[in-house]
């Protein structure tokens, strides 16, 4: 009789547990929907049919911290089904806020999020996109540069040449990578790797995401505008196909010497600029903290830059930014590779180039109109 009291009471108290582990998540999924609408209220507000966001960013950091606490709410043991269905809808109602949030970003805030350190760089889309990556090192003149990273890799089978612009997230890497600005031997060395793809006729993708290039004293004294100048021409001349994307900063000159490409694409929160929107602000009005009006009035963002025929197509992002989802943004720039490779590939070699030349020769045209 004794033991069949023990496992009744050993009974009841599981009973008692599960009640409040069970409500224990109750009032954390409880907490977390708060968490959300106070969100929602704060960033949405309806003016007729049109949705006007403010403080987008801030808005994309809070919902930040609420996935977290809904990561952790997954974490929870012994969760019944509506538990589950509950913390389905608060992913739904994120993914939802993010991408109405990210849809009213301006160009300042998409800036912000080009320049985010948590986002994707080339070999987070090498490790993810390609296989049987190998890396090639040197300019064959001077030395290595870890700021452009160049090898030869399979896309879906085929053999290419990847060139990409490379930052890093901890204080020790991005010493080693020139925090992304190349010296003149990266450049040395991207153009060895592409005149390589063009012997043995291999496509070539590049990866552009640098502030620019490196404006040091011993970068200037071995040539950096002529290593620049020297990849635009030999770019330009290039047999074989080339398909560069922005995928995240490309400031300036060092940004354009690995992209004079048959198609430039950019992911949707990168942006292409000839100088940061401080420095312009710095110059116009001598004042960097006017650099969202600078960053609008340079028309950098990947919708200007495309309806003003700069670049080719825009990217889609996973919601809220590539930051957000490493393997769904990797999935997003494979497709569109694909897409375009395959077209390129359809042209031939003397239409390419003349396609090519053409292309930047028509950009910023403007003409005068009589009144």
């Amino acid at each position: 009789m004794r033991r069949a009291k023990i496992k009744r009471a050993e009974k009841s108290d599981a009973g008692v547990g599960r009640g409040a582990k069970d409500g224990g998540a109750n009032a954390a999924i409880a907490g977390t929907d708060f968490m959300l609408s106070i969100v929602e209220a704060h960033h949405t507000r309806k003016n007729g049919n049109v949705i006007k966001m403010d403080s987008g960013l801030k808005a994309q950091q809070e919902l930040e911290t609420i996935e977290e606490q809904i990561a952790r709410l997954q974490g929870l043991e012994g969760q019944n089904a509506e538990t589950r269905r509950q913390i389905q809808q608060l992913h739904e109602r994120v993914d939802d806020l993010r991408r109405e949030i990210s849809s009213h970003l301006n160009a300042w805030e998409r800036t912000e999020l080009a320049r985010h350190p948590q986002r994707p760089y080339t070999l987070d889309y090498v490790e993810r996109i390609f296989s049987d990556w190998s890396e090639i090192h040197g300019d064959r003149g001077f030395r290595d540069d870890p700021a452009i990273v160049c090898g030869m890799a399979r896309f879906h089978g085929e053999q290419v040449v990847i060139v990409g612009q490379q930052k890093a997230r901890d204080a020790k890497q991005r010493v080693y990578r020139n925090f992304g600005m190349p010296h003149p031997e990266g450049y040395r060395k991207a153009l060895r790797v592409m005149k390589i793809a063009e012997k043995f006729k291999r496509p070539i993708f590049t990866f552009v995401d640098t502030d620019g290039a490196y404006p040091g004293l011993h970068a200037e004294e071995r040539g950096q505008g002529e290593a620049i100048a020297r990849n635009l021409l030999e770019m330009a001349r290039l047999e074989v196909p080339i398909v560069a994307t922005v995928i995240g900063v490309g400031g300036s000159g060092g940004a354009l010497a690995i992209a004079v490409a048959d198609r430039v694409l950019m992911l949707e929160n990168s942006v292409y600029s000839v100088i940061s929107p401080e420095g312009c602000a710095s110059i116009m009005w001598r004042d960097a903290s006017k650099k969202a009006l600078a960053a609008e009035a340079m028309k950098i963002t990947a919708k200007d830059l495309n309806e003003l025929g700069c670049i080719d197509a825009i990217i889609r992002e996973p919601a809220g930014g590539a930051h957000t989802d490493h393997a769904q943004a990797a999935e997003l720039l494979d497709a569109a590779l694909q897409e375009h490779l395959a077209a390129l590939k359809q042209q031939p070699l003397g239409e390419l180039l003349e396609t090519r030349y053409k292309k930047f020769r028509n950009m910023a045209q403007f003409f005068q109109v009589e009144a």
